[in-house]
């Protein structure tokens, strides 16, 4: 923090009744500008007054006294030089800015003169700024005059209108030149201005001043455990409650360092030793050091180590460790060993002698060697026996000294030994003794599926197949179709494959439902897989399609897609004996349906009391298929009495005359019947 104003902060916390006689503003400021002038710098201004408001103004005053004389210096040196980075800055940072600053503009306006260019300043470039950049564009005039002072030449008064006035000084109206009425920050809003304070401040009820705030009473600090808050203008800072302790000292910033009294020179070492800092203390060490094997003690004397106690052992095992003057020496134990003993290969220990190892076999065939510290003893091998008579191992049958208890099935005695084993279907359990059943399906024995039960298996066969009654083994297909029952499976033909069978249709008009047995119609008309030409109409029937037109007959007109009407007959009296309508119907079932089957009802559509109808079949039923029956006045029905066996296309004319308040008009139905095979 710069010095002057670091004391007028100072002065700013003192009390009123702690501050001198306060000046006028003028002496203050001429102090200021005075010291400025003659020692070009702020840090040690010395106060003339105790008065805030004195020293405000002595340092603002010098502070701005800098100011000038740095630009003063900047236009110099671009003057002269045409450059500004060859300069040394000698001052504070921000002197040194004003310097540049200055020193910048003027080379810029300089630059302008020579290009040819206005020398009226960028209103952005800052007022300042714009000052010089005038001044050193205009150096061809006489002189040069720089307007930064605060002590302008004096001029003789000329009339300017405030149109020139606003485009000669763009910053004119700024309510915030010069810093304007605020103690700290200012921003001009165009009709007024706002007032506002650097962190660690807060604005007064005037809107103008601001006030330092107390962190340490608000509450806002971050001080810890072990610290207190001590208020700073603008800021705070944590104080350390309780001392460092010896060999500490406590820092500007409340931490505890280090002394270092080696540096310090607080060390009490002798002049033979050379002083050693540690944290919180330091060391005394002799300048003379000792050879290896010795050690120096607190009064520099070199003492022997006695290697030879360390806890890591210096010599190796089966040696002794001797001290000797900054050394030491490893001698060898050469230890005596007894019967059955020899001594190890370090040589520091006896072990025993296996002689059962030794390729001589002691105790001879059919025996076993066994060791012992410092000896051995000859036993017989397991399943052998000793026998006192002829002094030889003899095989002991295990099978017959414990017969049924060894083996689950199946004894078998070996030389020394014996093994168990199973009966067919079983298998030898990993004791070696137990039998557990074979699972004979894990070879595939069957050619199809295979079950396993104790001690055999069991072939079977799957859907459609049966086994075979030679060998129980293999799989033969079942014709499903040549079954008492194969006819009954599918609608129209069965077809057998191995292990099941297929149902089919024919190759036209059907398709195989989704139960794989029926046979579904396929609607040609629907699926628009027919062959009717635009003027035909398509007609489905059981396994195909029938292409249909519509053609009324002379005198007659088509009054929808299956209906003639008569047309009027203007008194000519053959015409009134033809039928007033003929309708077209269009039937279809299957052969060989059951006899009689009432296959179309006929009657006028508004029946009225007192109607009389008779109907007739006219033509289409030379063979007798077809009989008509009256069920009422008006009403009668197409009856058929006979069976039709195969395949056939019918066309039946049905007449009705109908009698109604002494008229009689005739109607007359055509009947296309398509009589398909029945799957």
């Amino acid at each position: 923090m710069d010095e002057a104003l670091r004391l007028l902060l100072l002065l700013a916390l003192l009390p009123p009744s702690l501050r001198g006689q306060d000046l006028s503003v003028e002496e203050c400021c001429d102090k200021g500008v005075e010291w400025a002038i003659t020692n070009r710098i702020c840090a040690s201004l010395p106060l003339i007054s105790e008065s805030r408001e004195c020293s405000m103004t002595q340092v603002q005053c010098c502070r701005s006294q800098l100011e000038k004389q740095s630009c003063s210096d900047g236009v110099e040196f671009a003057n002269a030089r045409e450059e500004c980075d060859s300069h040394i800055a000698k001052n504070s940072t921000c002197e040194a800015e004003y310097f540049k600053t200055c020193c910048y503009c003027c080379l810029l306006g300089k630059a302008a003169q020579v290009q040819g260019q206005s020398c009226e300043p960028n209103p952005k470039m800052g007022y300042q700024c714009g000052i010089v950049f005038k001044t050193c564009c205009g150096k061809g005039q006489e002189g040069i005059d720089l307007s930064i002072s605060d002590y302008p030449p004096k001029k003789e008064p000329v009339d300017i209108s405030k149109e020139e006035l606003d485009q000669e000084d763009p910053y004119l109206h700024d309510g915030c030149r010069g810093g304007g009425p605020c103690s700290q920050q200012c921003r001009d809003t165009g009709s007024s201005y706002v007032c506002s304070c650097f962190v660690g401040y807060q604005l007064q009820p005037d809107g103008i001043t601001c006030e330092d705030i107390n962190e340490c009473i608000t509450g806002t600090h971050n001080c810890g455990i072990g610290q207190t808050c001590v208020n700073t203008l603008g800021s705070f800072r944590c104080q350390r409650d309780t001392s460092c302790g010896t060999g500490y000292e406590l820092t500007d910033d409340s931490r505890c360092k280090d002394i270092d009294e080696c540096e310090t020179g607080t060390h009490n070492c002798p002049p033979d030793f050379i002083c050693q800092n540690t944290p919180g203390s330091f060391r005394c060490r002799p300048k003379l050091q000792c050879m290896s094997g010795f050690i120096q003690d607190a009064l520099g004397n070199c003492i022997d180590i006695n290697e030879c106690l360390s806890t890591n052992m210096p010599c190796p095992a089966g040696q002794i460790c001797i001290n000797t003057d900054g050394s030491f020496t490893c001698q060898r134990i050469s230890p005596s060993c007894g019967r059955g003993y020899h001594l190890n290969e370090d040589g520091t220990r006896c072990v025993d002698v296996d002689e059962c190892s030794s390729s001589n076999q002691p105790c001879g065939e059919g025996h076993v060697c066994i060791n012992a510290p410092g000896n051995y003893r000859c036993e017989c091998k397991a399943g052998y026996s000793f026998d006192v008579i002829s002094r030889t191992c003899i095989d002991i049958n295990e099978c017959r000294r414990y017969p049924g208890r060894l083996c689950a099935h199946k004894c078998e005695n070996t030389p020394g030994s014996y093994y168990c084993t199973c009966t067919m279907g079983f298998k030898l359990s990993a004791d070696g003794r137990s039998c557990e059943d074979l699972n004979e399906c894990e070879s595939n024995p069957c050619s199809q599926e295979c079950a396993n039960v104790y001690g055999s298996y069991q072939c079977y066969c799957r859907r459609g197949f049966q086994l075979s009654d030679i060998d129980g083994i293999s799989c033969e297909d079942i014709d499903e179709c040549a079954l008492p029952t194969g006819g009954h499976i599918c609608s129209f033909r069965c077809v057998n494959i191995p292990g099941s069978f297929q149902c089919t249709c024919p190759s036209t008009g059907y398709r195989l439902a989704p139960n794989a047995r029926n046979c579904q119609d396929i609607d040609e008309c629907v699926a628009e897989s027919h062959n009717c030409s635009f003027n035909e109409t398509c007609f489905n029937i059981q396994g195909g399609f029938r292409c249909l037109s519509l053609e009324c007959p002379e005198n007659y007109r088509k009054s929808g897609d299956t209906r003639c009407e008569r047309l009027p007959c203007n008194e000519n009296k053959e015409c009134q004996s033809l039928p007033l309508r003929i309708t077209y119907y269009h039937l279809s079932f299957p052969t060989n349906i059951q006899v009689p089957t009432d296959i179309f009802r006929m009657g006028p559509s508004n029946a009225v009391p007192g109607d009389k109808i008779q109907l007739s079949i006219t033509s289409g039923n030379q063979e007798g298929f077809f009989t008509t029956k009256k069920v009422n006045n008006h009403s009668g029905l197409v009856v058929m009495q006979r069976q039709i066996t195969e395949p056939r296309d019918l066309l039946l004319t049905i007449q009705m005359r109908l009698s109604r308040h002494g008229t009689v008009n005739t109607f007359i139905a055509k009947l296309f019947i398509f009589v398909s095979a029945q799957l």
